[in-house]
């Protein structure tokens, strides 16, 4: 095995909107890989919702979540609550079960806040490093990077969450919606490290020292999902289109700007 991240930008799976309507399933393709790469031949999915803050919105996202996985992948789900995490007997038990973690989106400066007060922090670098497969969506991506850029800061010059440090850079989800190239443009010039920006239904997944990215379907925002490598060099910023090939590359090319991404 190796150690695996699957940071995904953004993008609906089925879920009843308040007017009955169901989303539709954008990330289907990135949650096949999620659960391809685990390579069991049914995976144990632990599902949080840690960046939901109200709890009745944790249950159904985990609930939403457990469908899309059980339903299309034959997959095994168990939730892990906020109120649980001090139970460090049951979050033991429920990662040592796990192949997968997936965190959903949300509030990451809350979720950040709420893992560094029960320790649960620690426990996903300890799971990521005994090589469970890690993977969450927009907040929940951010969190394994270094830091990244919340709507919470979009007006401010310097847009800054931080995250675990997992993976030592800029984080930015949801690259396709309005503000974000010019928050995330400030924020780099002040930062001085390299971004990783992707748009809704676009994942990178990291194995080891290799890369590559997963598309899911854009068609609700008129994009074909794409990611964006960035950095200030010399007084210029500089943009480049990361490949969507689907053979891996090598990780220094995203994260050293004397590699340029093609």
């Amino acid at each position: 095995m190796s150690k695996i991240i699957v940071a995904i930008g953004g993008g609906e799976f089925p879920r009843k909107k308040s007017n009955g309507d169901i989303t539709p399933y954008e990330i289907k393709e990135i949650h096949r890989e999620i659960v391809s790469i685990a390579n069991k031949e049914k995976s144990n999915i632990l599902i949080l919702n840690h960046a939901l803050e109200n709890d009745e919105f944790e249950i159904n996202g985990f609930n939403c979540l457990k469908n899309c996985f059980e339903q299309n992948f034959i997959c095994n789900c168990k939730p892990l609550y906020k109120n649980e995490l001090e139970n460090n007997e049951k979050v033991d038990e429920l990662i040592e079960w796990a192949d997968i973690i997936y965190e959903n989106g949300g509030n990451t400066e809350f979720l950040m806040n709420l893992w560094k007060k029960t320790g649960f922090d620690e426990k996903i670098i300890e799971a990521y490093n005994n090589e469970k497969v890690i993977s969450g969506v927009s907040a929940g991506a951010i969190c394994l990077f270094n830091c990244g850029n919340s709507d919470k800061y979009l007006n401010q010059e310097l847009n800054k969450v931080d995250g675990l440090n997992i993976i030592d850079a800029y984080f930015c989800p949801h690259y396709n919606n309005s503000g974000k190239y010019e928050s995330v443009k400030s924020s780099l010039n002040i930062l001085n490290m390299v971004g990783i920006s992707l748009t809704n239904s676009c994942a990178i997944e990291i194995i080891d020292d290799k890369y590559r990215l997963i598309k899911g379907d854009g068609t609700n925002y008129n994009i074909d999902p794409y990611g964006i490598k960035s950095y200030w060099k010399n007084g210029e910023y500089i943009e480049e289109k990361i490949d969507d090939s689907l053979e891996y590359k090598a990780a220094k090319e995203l994260f050293d700007t004397n590699y340029k991404v093609t």
